[in-house]
C-alpha cells in the first residue's frame, strides 16, 4: 500500500490492511514521516508499516504534482526503494497525489495495481482556499489533475470507489469495464459500536440538552453555516437545544465569528478535534446527528463515515440532499433530508424530530438494524477480498 501522508491515524487505510491480513496477505505500507524521532519501521495491528522521511517542502510541492514534475521524481525514489526491500507483488495508492510516481516506477516492475480513490480529489481542490489566490490559482490546475485521475483510472488494474455513485461517475468519465471497478465504502467496524468506553463527563455535560451533533472536519463545505444559522430559530422553539461540533478545519474562525454575530455563543458549543474512542459518547449524548454538506460533483458521490457512526448508536440522521447520502438515508429510511444551505428548511426537519419522538426513535433503529445486517466494515470490505482473489499475480 502506498499512502502520501502519516500513518497512523488513516482509518480507511487501517481496515483495508486488516481486512486483507485476515484474508491471509502481507500488507506493507509506505508512508510518511515528518518526525526524525518516530520509528522508520512498525508493526501495527500486523500492518508492516515503513517510514519515509519527509519535510514541509516536499509537502508543498505535492500541491503542484501534475504542474512539475518535482514532486512525483522525489516519491519515486522512495516508492523503488520500498518495492524492492520488501519484495511486493501487488500495489495499492490511496488516492491519485502520489499515483503519478508509483506508475512511473512500475513502467518498468508490471506489478499489478490497484486505485483505490477515496475522493474524487480534482473536484474536492477546486474548493481549496489556496486555489482562489494567487499564485495558486495559476499554478494548480484541477483540469489538469482530472486528465491525469482519469489516465491512471486507465491505467490501473482494478478501481476502487467509496459508493455506487462515484462507480457510476467514474465510469461514465472514462467508460472502463464494470469488472475492472468495486465499491468499498467507509463503513464502521462493529467494534465501534460493540466494543467502545463511555465517558461519563461528556453524558452528564449533555444529559438535559437537546443536542444537535455534528462530527469531523469543519470545512466551510461541510455546511455548518447552514446548521449555525438554524439555531437562531431552533431556540425559540427548543429551550434546550445545543448545536454541538466535534471537529476542527483552518476555517473554523469564520464559523466561531458567525457564532458571535449571531449571539449564539450559548447555544453552540466548538468541542475542537477529539480522540474518535470519545465519538461514541458524544453520539450517545445526542438526539440527531447531522451532515448539512453543500453539494458538488464530489459530495453528490461520496457517503461521510460519520454518517454510519451515527446510525451504528441508533440515532436519527439530517443530512442534505447531496446525493448519495440522500439515496442511503431514504434507502434506509434512517433519518430526514433538507435542501442543502437551506437554514429554514433544516430548522423545520429537526422540529419534526424533536416533536415526533416515535417517528424519531424508529428511524435511528433503522440506521442501526442496516449498519448491523449490510453495512458494517465486517460486511463490506468482502467486495475488496473478492477483488484481490480475482488478482493474477
Amino acid at each position: 500500500m502506498i499512502l502520501d501522508k502519516v500513518f497512523p491515524p488513516d482509518p480507511r487505510v487501517e481496515n483495508e490492511a486488516i481486512s486483507l491480513i485476515s484474508a491471509g496477505h502481507e500488507v506493507f505500507l509506505f508512508c510518511l514521516t515528518y518526525n526524525k524521532k518516530q520509528f522508520e519501521s512498525e508493526l501495527i495491528n500486523k500492518i508492516q508499516v515503513k517510514r519515509y522521511r519527509s519535510n514541509k517542502f516536499e509537502y508543498k510541492l505535492s500541491a503542484l504534482a501534475y504542474t512539475l514534475p518535482f514532486y512525483t521524481n522525489l516519491m519515486a525514489k522512495k516508492i523503488a526503494k520500498f518495492l524492492k526491500n520488501n519484495a511486493i507483488e501487488v500495489l495499492h495508492i490511496h488516492d491519485i497525489r502520489i499515483a503519478g510516481a508509483v506508475f512511473q516506477v512500475n513502467n518498468k516492475m508490471k506489478l499489478p495495481l490497484v486505485l483505490d480513490l477515496h475522493d474524487n480529489l480534482p473536484e474536492i481542490m477546486k474548493l481549496y482556499p489556496h486555489l482562489q489566490k494567487i499564485p495558486g490559482k495559476y499554478l494548480i490546475s484541477p483540469k489538469k489533475w482530472k486528465h491525469k485521475e482519469e489516465a491512471f483510472i486507465n491505467k490501473a488494474t482494478k478501481i476502487i470507489t467509496v459508493s455506487e455513485e462515484f462507480k457510476s461517475e467514474v465510469q461514465k468519465r472514462t467508460s472502463i469495464d464494470d469488472s475492472k471497478i468495486v465499491v468499498v465504502p467507509n463503513t464502521v467496524r462493529n467494534s465501534f459500536y460493540e466494543d467502545y468506553n463511555i465517558d461519563h463527563s461528556i453524558i452528564k455535560k449533555y444529559e438535559d440538552t437537546f443536542v444537535v451533533l455534528y462530527l469531523g472536519d469543519t470545512g466551510l463545505r461541510r455546511g455548518l453555516q447552514t446548521a449555525i444559522e438554524a439555531m437562531v430559530f431552533l431556540k425559540e422553539k427548543i429551550s434546550n437545544v445545543k448545536l454541538v461540533i466535534v471537529g476542527s478545519n483552518s476555517m473554523d474562525k469564520i464559523l466561531i465569528d458567525q457564532v458571535k454575530d449571531l449571539k449564539l455563543e450559548a447555544y453552540v458549543d466548538f468541542e475542537g478535534w477529539q480522540n474518535i474512542g470519545l465519538f461514541p459518547s458524544y453520539i450517545m449524548a445526542s438526539s440527531v446527528c447531522i451532515s448539512p454538506l453543500h453539494r458538488n460533483i464530489q459530495h453528490d458521490v461520496a457517503y461521510a463515515n460519520k454518517l454510519f457512526q451515527y446510525m451504528s448508536f441508533a440515532k436519527p440522521v439530517l443530512v442534505s440532499n447531496a446525493t448519495a447520502q440522500k439515496n442511503l438515508i431514504e434507502k434506509v429510511k434512517s433519518g430526514l433530508v433538507h435542501e442543502e444551505r437551506n437554514a429554514v428548511d433544516f430548522t423545520q426537519k429537526v422540529l419534526d424530530l424533536y416533536t415526533n419522538q416515535s417517528l424519531s426513535k424508529e428511524l435511528g433503529v433503522n440506521g442501526k438494524q442496516f449498519i448491523e445486517n449490510e453495512f458494517c466494515w465486517e460486511k463490506t470490505s468482502k467486495k475488496l477480498i473478492e477483488l484481490y482473489n480475482s488478482l493474477t499475480i
